[in-house]
């Protein structure tokens, strides 16, 4: 039994994914709406103010402006306008590239006329909104778009205070998304628009001579645009001209040839301009050609004369027509060819014989060109063959012949290639073309054919063979089809294989794609047109048909490459924008316009809708509107309470309010209200909560013999209120209920169990709003086969090393990395490594990247700010990597500010009167910019003293003169050129202890303990101590020693008993002082011989011993006792006997 993770597939009624993060709002148009002014001091509200600031009215507190000029300081400075609340409240708002924030500004007063207009507009409020607002955080706009109109007075030059610089750091992204006209068309009806083009003719327009010419071109605006065209870059006249007319209410072309002329006079290249009183936007440039068909040149073929089993060709040489004829071959009576394995068409049209046999005779080959606008077949003159043979019956029982081609007498052949010719060819395609690649081969018997691609797979969703095995296509071409493929053509007698080399290359296409602009009077807004090809497209911008360099300066629009930048647009700003991006092979336009509007807030939703939802989920209730400037929207509940945003709730810059998680107390009428300066208006959303569809007693696997009963239970609790629907998948398709199955609300009963009925079994109870699965897996007994897999042994290698490794798709945040791969060595590529390498903090030092599959040979790499990346590539198989490729060329990142801050902050007193501060510095691909360094702050703990700071460019910081072993709270902060890092967490350091005897007696040892003597002095006392250790321990074994009984200058007793051998018994009575013994100080007996000498007792003075230090042989008498004392044992060259004889 599994329970599936597919709750919610049918979605709840007002349910809509949560949209990600708007990437578009920075790249043209417009700021979002508003944030509330967030200070270093926090959010500012009513609340926070004194009891004199309460007392001024609020819309001579409130709707106040300052401005502040920062064009000295950037190339994209501008003017923006702030209110603030109080006298003591200021908030700045400003834009630059360099991120060094300006020490000083110029000042401009408030504007008397902004207070009235915001008076105005909160007297209009609702009750509901009066009360919400009294207790509202104050909502400062911040950015081009909260700027008011009205006269401003400058004031005097003075330093931003320090507030003010983190004011400013929460504006710096204020250039956001431009205004969406809605496509309700009582709206689109409504407001004025510049022209934009919206249906016109292909680049390239093949016409047929036989019918009229139409050029279309369309383009919608208010007021209705007016058209006119130029010819070859020439106005082209078109009253001049009685053939050529303009259809009504559109810029479509139509030439009549009804009355005569000829098509071919009109060829050229002709483009529309669309224009109205705000703009003029440009058509494509099109190609106009006519079709041509031209007749097959006349000529006599002699009989083509072969040789039985020699390949051959018959060359068609079509007429060239635009567009190129369609190629097949037939006989003279209309009769196809039959092609096969070794009779086929080349996609040159060529007809190729991989061996010509006898029956080839039979008939005449033609070829015949279909040409598509004419609808018109052309025949060329046939060709005869005479084949030439050793067997000049044909026989057709031979042609079934198991070695049809012994049998015939025709001598059998390696392969060899027809085309293409040679055994290496190169082909260039374009990026989204088809790539066809092919391969024909001569040989006897007839040759197969196969494709691979070196180093990787061939694209399975892309790749298919044609022609008998002779073509690969691969549809839809892009950069990780780049790389090197081969045909084999093999027979009984050998292969060959012929290897092409493909390139990719790219004309334009869009990165991004301009964007029409629409602006409120005073916002600032960009255009934005980024294209990538290969080799890489140059851009050129035009306003309104002309170059955008001969265009009347605009002192509010600056050109940055890419982009153009609008500031304090108005009315007179209209204009439409054109950029042309081109290479070698093509060209993309684009037209944007630039519209400035001023509308009243408008809802577009229908009123008073009804959501339901399901329980704990999370949903969103759709609040569209529209208006110019962009409205601030707030939400309510109720009719009561404060505005819905935080905890639970989150406002989407759309107007769309998320609610993270569905509450039965969420239950109730929502209320959204979107205002401008020219305006207000509501809308209101029911939600209801619903209860969750649960499946509570769900299918279980079961094992079942064919012929059975099994039952599948599938129990269901829902709310009441939504209509249930219970069905039932087989290995995830739709079950088809037949008669052996019984389908139930809460079961599915199958009879007669039979092996097709063996697999996934999914329940799935689902009402309008939300469904739940449940899957369990039936098994039917029964035997089955095991199939075996035989894989030949190849010698495998390492791989070869990629090359040619090359940038495209540069962007500024990723780059596309392409390489082609190196051989494989007969073990597949499993893993690609790329490594980066950058020059300035570590130049020469590879790091990894990323990994990708084997089967690839593209791939967008991810890039941090600043980095001068460079790129090598290592491929990977079972045995081995291969060498790294050579480097790609440099590609540097544009800056940034810091993304994080530098880890492992510590700090520790190093004397008693300081405290050091250390980090782990950041590497390259976390500085983000040039110039990093570190902003060190600390202040003592649990104190109200304000934080000390110092910049410092290494990775450590000694704070001097503080109090002994005292807590200090220390932040480090990154920041380089392009601005500061995020706020850095606080840890907590001490200062250093003061200095007590133990410490000095402490700090003598650990000097003395580095001395070199004294190091020795001790290893020398840690030997002795070693030495006497192992002579206590051999004293303590020798009471379990046997000692010889010495030699004695006395007859033996009986007691002695002597062996036969002449050896002697040695027992434990013995066991007393030997001679030669002596008492040492404290009373023990010192040994000065070993006590079993073996040796001693030897025949020939010396002892045989086996490899492991055993005596060899016996025990015997020494016939001088003077040797006894004298000989030393042959144990007392080993290290224990040598110390004890030490001791």
């Amino acid at each position: 039994m599994r329970r599936l993770a597919a709750r919610g597939a049918a979605g709840d009624a007002g349910e809509v994914a949560a949209p990600a993060a708007d990437s578009t709002h920075c790249a043209q148009g417009r700021s979002p709406s508003p944030p509330r002014l967030v200070t270093s001091s926090g959010i500012y509200s009513d609340a926070g103010m004194s009891g004199t600031d309460q007392s001024r009215p609020r819309t001579t507190q409130w709707w106040q402006e300052i401005s502040c000029w920062l064009g000295p300081f950037s190339s994209r400075s501008f003017v923006c306008f702030l209110p603030f609340f109080s006298p003591r409240l200021i908030d700045v708002c400003a834009i630059w590239d360099t991120g060094v924030l300006p020490p000083t500004a110029d000042w401009k007063g408030a504007s008397s006329g902004v207070a009235g207009a915001r008076l105005n507009e909160a007297e209009t409020l609702s009750s509901i909104q009066e009360a919400q607002l009294e207790r509202l955080e104050v909502a400062t706009p911040c950015g081009p778009g909260s700027r008011e109109r009205g006269p401003v007075l400058r004031m005097a030059r003075q330093q931003l205070p320090p507030w003010v610089h983190a004011a400013i750091l929460l504006c710096l992204l204020s250039l956001g998304r431009a205004i969406e006209i809605p496509m309700d068309p009582s709206i689109q009806n409504e407001l004025s628009q510049p022209p934009t083009i919206t249906k016109q003719s292909v680049k390239d327009h093949i016409v047929d001579p036989r019918d009229n010419i139409l050029i279309e071109c369309e383009a919608k605006g208010n007021p209705a645009p007016s058209f006119h065209w130029t010819r070859n870059s020439r106005f082209f006249n078109i009253a001049k001209d009685p053939r050529v007319s303009m259809k009504r209410r559109s810029g479509t072309l139509v030439i009549d040839f009804r009355s005569g002329g000829r098509p071919e006079e009109y060829e050229g290249e002709y483009q529309c301009f669309a224009r109205n009183k705000f703009g003029t936007a440009l058509s494509n440039r099109i190609r106009l050609q006519v079709s041509k068909s031209p007749l097959w040149p006349k000529e006599n073929l002699d009989p083509v004369v072969v040789q039985e089993g020699a390949p051959l060709t018959l060359q068609c040489n079509p007429p060239p027509g635009l567009p190129s004829p369609v190629i097949f071959w037939m006989s003279s009576t209309m009769d196809p060819i039959t092609q096969d394995k070794r009779v086929s068409q080349g996609h040159n049209g060529d007809l190729y014989f991989s061996n010509v046999m006898l029956q080839d005779m039979q008939t005449d080959y033609s070829c015949n060109a279909r040409f598509h606008f004419t609808h018109t077949i052309q025949q060329k003159n046939a060709f005869t063959l005479k084949v030439l043979t050793n067997h000049p019956h044909n026989d057709s029982s031979l042609r079934n012949h198991p070695d049809m081609y012994s049998a015939r007498g025709v001598a059998e052949r390696t392969p060899s290639f027809m085309y293409p010719q040679g055994t290496a060819s190169s082909q260039m395609v374009l990026r989204g073309m088809d790539l066809l690649l092919e391969c024909i081969a001569s040989g006897v018997p007839t040759p197969d054919i196969a494709w691979y691609k070196k180093g990787g797979d061939l694209p399975s969703d892309k790749a298919k063979f044609e022609n008998f095995n002779k073509a690969l296509r691969i549809t839809n071409v892009s950069e990780e089809d780049s790389g090197e493929y081969f045909c084999l053509a093999s027979n009984k007698m050998g292969s060959i294989r012929h290897t092409i080399s493909v390139r990719v290359k790219a004309a334009p296409y869009w990165l991004d794609e301009p964007k029409n602009l629409i602006l409120a009077p005073g916002e600032d807004g960009r255009l934005v047109c980024r294209a990538s090809g290969n080799p890489k497209p140059t851009i050129q911008w035009m306003v309104n048909g002309e170059p955008l360099q001969s265009a009347p300066p605009n002192p509010n629009r600056e050109v940055a490459g890419d982009t153009i930048i609008f500031r304090d647009t108005q009315i007179s700003s209209r204009a439409v924008y054109q950029c042309n991006t081109s290479n070698e092979h093509g060209y993309l336009l684009a037209n944007a316009f630039v519209s400035v509007l001023d509308v009243p807030p408008r809802m577009l939703s229908p009123r008073n809708q009804l959501i339901r939802v399901i329980l704990y989920n999370r949903t969103r209730l759709d609040c569209p509107f529209f208006g110019s400037p962009i409205p601030t929207l707030r939400w309510f509940k109720n009719g009561q309470g404060s505005n819905l945003d935080g905890g639970n709730y989150h406002v989407y810059e759309n107007g769309s309010l998320e609610i993270k998680m569905i509450h039965k107390e969420d239950q109730g009428i929502y209320t959204c209200v979107a205002t401008n300066i020219l305006g207000k208006a509501e809308n209101q959303v029911r939600l209801e909560v619903k209860d969750p569809t649960r499946i509570f007693r769900m299918p279980e696997d079961q094992v079942a013999k064919r012929g059975t009963t099994v039952q599948l239970e599938c129990r269901v609790k829902h709310d009441p209120s939504l209509k249930l629907t219970v069905s039932w998948l087989k290995d995830d398709e739709p079950l088809y209920i037949g008669n052996r199955m019984k389908k139930e609300d809460d079961s599915l009963t199958i009879f007669g169990v039979a092996e097709r009925d063996q697999g996934s079994y999914t329940c799935v109870a689902s009402t309008e709003l939300d469904q739940d699965l449940a899957k369990a897996y039936l098994t039917v007994l029964a035997d089955q086969a095991t199939p075996t897999n035989r894989l030949a042994a190849l010698p495998k290698g390492r791989p070869d090393r990629p090359r040619d490794l090359e940038l495209t798709d540069l962007a500024e945040r990723s780059v596309r990395l392409t390489w082609i791969p190196g051989d494989d060595n007969n073990s597949p590529i499993t893993d690609y490594v790329v490594q980066f390498e950058e020059d300035q903090f570590q130049p020469g030092v590879w790091h990894d990247h990323s990994k990708f599959p084997g089967s690839v040979n593209s791939a967008v790499l991810q890039l941090s700010p600043y980095v001068n990346y460079q790129f090598r590539v290592i491929a990977i198989n079972e045995v081995g990597s291969s060498h790294p490729s050579l480097p790609s060329e440099r590609y540097r990142t544009s800056g940034a500010p810091p993304e994080s801050n530098p880890a492992d902050v510590k700090g520790e007193g190093t004397r008693k009167n300081n405290m050091e501060i250390t980090w782990t510095p950041m590497n390259a691909t976390s500085a983000f910019g040039p110039n990093l360094r570190y902003i060190v702050k600390w202040r003592r703990r649990e104190t109200r003293e304000s934080w000390n700071n110092v910049t410092v460019w290494g990775s450590r910081y000694v704070v001097g003169q503080t109090p002994v072993y005292v807590p200090y709270e220390i932040r480090v902060q990154a920041e380089n050129d392009f601005g500061k890092g995020p706020e850095p967490d606080t840890v907590i350091g001490y200062s250093g202890e003061d200095s007590t005897p133990t410490a000095a007696y402490t700090n003598n040892q650990a000097d003395i303990a580095t001395q070199g003597w004294f190091i020795g002095l001790m290893c020398a006392i840690a030997l002795l101590v070693l030495i006497l250790l192992i002579v206590c321990f051999i004293k303590r074994s020798r009471g379990g020693k046997y000692p010889v009984r010495e030699k004695k200058d006395v007859p033996l007793g009986p007691e002695d008993p002597k062996e036969e051998d002449g050896s002697f018994d040695y027992s434990d009575e013995d066991n007393k002082p030997l001679q030669g013994s002596q008492t040492s100080l404290d009373g023990t007996i010192k040994q000065q011989e070993s006590d079993d000498s073996l040796v001693d007792y030897g025949e020939g003075g010396e002892g045989q011993f086996n490899e492991d230090g055993s005596f060899i042989g016996q025990y015997t008498v020494k016939k001088d006792k003077e040797e006894t004392e004298g000989n030393e044992s042959s144990e007392a060259t080993s290290p224990v006997n040598a110390i004890y004889s030490l001791a």
